[in-house]
């Protein structure tokens, strides 16, 4: 597998983003976490989605420090400073799913998790749940779904699908703007920018949106759907944080509180965003995460 690994000098004097990174190699691919507050409490894990990094979380992250919490945020192979495939090919919904357990379980062997999981990060995170629901205490679901291919995912979906194929110069700084209702400045956009110097970069980013399962024949409908059978009997907290303003997962709020029992009775937020809501409702997010973890 041939890998990309971004300069570090593209990450340095980034606006609100202290947190020093660390690391874990897994087959030869590093992947890069952000572990910071109080190491002796339990983990808030935040896992950002498409075509984004940790970054996302920069005005969620001080509120739950404060707060007394720990917060690990994972930046996804191919994004942020993990490093970055060359070849789409190596690209899989299951070989994602395998990267983050083994930072997760293997690595960090994280228990009694909150977990906070927004677009891909929740078509990822929510199969580890499945996979492991003893070591996740509670789950937040923001802005994403499972999708198993029986059902279509709606027109805004399959136009961002093909734009994510046929747009020669993919400007992911651009693209959280244009997706969030908050205006971001140039610094902001250009630190969203930052873990692509250039397209050679960008395969994950381009790969993402071809494996959300369109079809019942996709290589990932199958444990999608044998992963709902799991989530079908999770009966922990489970609360959906959806934005009133993203047509492309808009609805899936309800199918989730439908079919996971450890929704029933919980306080579901509707907040005002984008898709990306982190970055017009962030200090919103990071109080109904501290609501929502029982205080000690």
């Amino acid at each position: 597998m041939d890998l990309l690994r971004t300069p570090e000098d593209r990450f340095l004097g980034l606006p609100d983003w202290p947190y020093p990174p660390s690391y874990v190699t897994v087959d030869g691919v590093r992947i890069a976490y952000y572990d910071t507050g109080n190491p002796e409490a339990s983990a808030v894990l935040l896992l950002h989605g498409e075509p984004t990094w940790s970054y996302l979380y920069r005005r969620v992250i001080p509120p739950l420090i404060t707060a007394g919490h720990r917060v690990i945020a994972i930046d996804l192979v191919g994004f942020g400073r993990s490093d970055k495939p060359t070849s789409r090919g190596d690209y899989t919904y299951q070989r994602h799913v395998e990267w983050l357990e083994s930072v997760v379980v293997d690595h960090l062997d994280l228990t009694d998790i909150t977990m906070f999981c927004h677009d891909w990060g929740g078509l990822l995170g929510l199969r580890l749940v499945a996979n492991y629901p003893e070591r996740f205490a509670r789950v937040i679901a923001a802005n994403t779904f499972l999708p198993t291919g029986d059902r279509s995912p709606g027109g805004d979906f399959l136009g961002w699908r093909e734009f994510s194929q046929t747009a020669p110069d993919l400007q992911i700084g651009n693209i959280v703007n244009s997706a969030s209702l908050t205006d971001l400045p140039p610094e902001i956009i250009a630190a969203y920018d930052a873990p692509f110097p250039d397209e050679r970069f960008k395969a994950g980013a381009r790969q993402f949106p071809v494996l959300v399962p369109i079809t019942p024949d996709d290589p990932a409908s199958r444990p999608n759907t044998e992963a709902w059978t799991s989530l079908a009997r999770y009966d922990k907290p489970f609360l959906t944080v959806f934005s009133d303003s993203d047509p492309v997962t808009a609805g899936q709020d309800e199918l989730l509180r439908k079919l996971i029992p450890g929704s029933a009775d919980q306080p579901h937020r509707t907040v005002r965003g984008g898709h990306f809501l982190q970055e017009d409702a962030g200090p919103d997010i990071a109080s109904i995460l501290i609501d929502f973890i029982p205080s000690a």
